[in-house]
C-alpha cells in the first residue's frame, strides 16, 4: 500500500510517498526556518505564506522523485498511490489548513482514500520506519511512549497501534521550549537554540556538582513542569557563580534526568516491552544515549528514531496512517490546532 503525505503543521512544507508504513520512496521538505531565525521566532502569518509558497512544488517534486525511483510515468505513479494522508493537528491554524485543503483537493482530483493523522502519533510512528537500518529486534507492545518536543513532552502507554492511553503530560513549558528559552538566557540563539545549548554543554570541563532542580521528581505522578527550572537557570545566570558552560551542561543534566527517570518509572510500572521516543528533542544525543542506557540495564527494548526522522517531515506521517488506517469523508476532515495526543483519530482516540 503506497500512501502520499502531507505536512504543513509549523514552518516545514513536507510530502512523501510511504509504502507499507515502514519504506520511504520519495520525500521533499522546504522550510522558512531562516526567515524565523530573522525575527527570533514563528510568526504564524509568516509560516503560513510560506507554506502557501511551498506547498504545489514540494508536492510536484515528491511525485517526480517517485516516478524516477518506480520507473514510472506520472499518471502511473498518481494510481499506484492508494491513499493520501494529511496532518490535521495540532500546529499552527494558517499552516495547518495549508496542507489539509492541498490534501483535500488531491483526495478529490485522484479519487482517493483521505487519512487525517495526528502529527504528535505521527513522531511515535517514525520508529517503525525502516530508516532505522541498525534496528534488528521487533517492536513489542505494550509500548511506553516519550513524545518530546518544543511545543509538547508526553507520556503515552502504546497498548497497540492506534490504541493509546495518557500517562502524563507538561503542567506548562514542554521541554524543547524550555531548551530554546534556557539558550536565550545564555546569549544563545534567539530561534530554536537547544541544540546550540548542548554543543555548549559538551565543552564544560570538570562538570560542578548538581545545581539546579530536578522539578516532579518527588511527585507520585507522570507529570513534568520545566518553567520553574528555567527560573532557577535566570537566578543562576545573574549570580555569576558558574559558567555559561557549566550552567548549560547542568540544564541538560537536569531535562535528561527528569525525562528518563519517569520513562523508566513508567515502563516498568505497565510492564511495557519497549521504549519509544520521538519528536525534536529526541535527537538530543545525551537523552538518546541515556536512555538506551536506562532501558538496558531493566532489560526493556528502546527504539529511537533516526536524526532525521526526529524533526518534523511527512514520512511518518505516512506510517501513521498506514497503521492506524481511519480514512475520513472529505467533508468531515478540518485542521485542529488544538489536538492533543488522544485525539488519534484511532480506536480509542477519541
Amino acid at each position: 500500500m503506497n500512501i502520499l503525505s502531507i505536512e504543513t503543521s509549523c514552518d516545514e512544507t513536507a510530502c512523501a510517498v510511504v509504502e507499507n508504513g515502514t519504506k520511504c520512496l520519495a520525500s521533499t521538505i522546504a522550510t522558512s526556518k531562516e526567515l524565523h531565525e530573522s525575527t527570533g521566532g514563528i510568526v504564524p502569518e509568516i509560516a503560513a505564506r510560506k507554506q502557501l509558497e511551498f506547498i504545489v512544488p514540494v508536492i510536484d517534486k515528491t511525485l517526480k522523485d517517485y516516478c524516477a525511483a518506480a520507473g514510472k510515468t506520472r499518471q502511473e505513479a498518481i494510481e499506484s498511490i492508494d491513499s493520501i494522508a494529511v496532518t490535521a493537528g495540532p500546529g499552527l491554524i494558517g499552516s495547518l489548513l495549508i496542507g489539509v485543503e492541498a490534501a483535500k483537493a488531491l483526495a478529490v482530483a485522484w479519487n482517493k482514500p483521505l487519512i487525517p493523522v495526528n502529527h504528535l502519533v505521527g513522531h511515535i510512528y517514525a520508529n517503525f520506519l525502516t530508516e532505522n537500518t541498525e534496528e534488528t529486534l521487533p517492536i513489542q507492545f505494550p509500548c511506553v511512549v516519550l513524545i518530546v518536543s518544543g511545543g509538547h513532552t508526553d507520556l503515552v502507554l502504546m497498548k497497540g497501534h492506534g490504541d493509546f492511553e495518557f500517562i502524563g503530560s507538561t503542567l506548562d513549558d514542554a521541554a524543547g521550549e524550555a531548551f530554546d528559552k534556557t539558550a536565550r538566557l545564555l546569549g544563545l540563539s534567539k530561534y530554536l537554540g537547544g541544540a546550540e545549548l548542548s554543543k555548549l554543554a559538551e565543552t564544560a570541563v570538570q562538570p560542578q556538582p548538581s545545581f539546579l532542580p530536578r522539578p516532579m521528581l518527588d511527585k507520585d505522578n507522570y507529570d513534568f513542569s520545566f518553567s520553574g527550572l528555567k527560573t532557577s537557570v535566570k537566578r543562576i545566570i545573574e549570580s555569576g557563580i558558574y559558567s555559561t558552560e557549566h550552567v548549560a551542561y547542568e540544564f541538560e543534566e537536569a531535562v535528561v534526568d527528569v525525562l528518563v527517570t519517569k520513562t523508566i518509572k513508567a515502563t516498568k510500572e505497565y510492564g511495557a516491552k519497549t521504549i519509544l521516543l520521538g519528536g525534536g528533542v529526541s535527537a538530543n544525543k545525551k537523552l538518546r544515549n541515556r536512555m538506551q542506557a536506562a532501558g538496558e540495564s531493566i532489560g526493556v527494548y528502546v527504539r529511537i528514531p533516526s536524526l532525521k526522522l526526529c524533526t518534523d517531515n511527512a514520512i511518518y506521517i505516512a506510517s501513521a496512517a498506514y497503521f492506524i488506517n481511519t480514512p475520513k469523508k472529505i467533508e468531515e476532515v478540518t485542521a485542529d490546532p488544538s489536538l492533543t495526543i488522544m485525539s488519534n483519530f484511532g480506536n480509542n482516540g477519541n
